[in-house]
């Protein structure tokens, strides 16, 4: 993918709720560049998803679509993971 689909990525992860920034904005920023094509697909897909939905699902506290588990499990373990910046 091109920096124009990374940087349209960046535009498109500042969501409604802070929480979903805290989520997202390292993630896309660091993480989103060495995806397979794939996930990238996927994140793309996430996207189009409701502001509250997806905050469940990266929450825990509900599953999204069998569609978006992976990128979502990928989001959570980044998350869980990634060093504080």
């Amino acid at each position: 993918m091109t920096d124009n689909d990374h940087n349209r990525m960046r535009w498109a992860s500042r969501r409604g709720l802070l929480e979903l920034d805290l989520f997202l904005a390292d993630f896309v920023a660091y993480e989103y560049p060495r995806l397979s094509p794939e996930l990238k697909n996927l994140y793309r897909e996430l996207m189009s998803s409701a502001d509250q939905d997806m905050f469940e699902w990266l929450m825990g506290r509900s599953d999204p679509d069998e569609l978006l588990r992976p990128i979502v499990a990928a989001i959570r373990d980044y998350k869980r993971n990634a060093p504080s910046r």
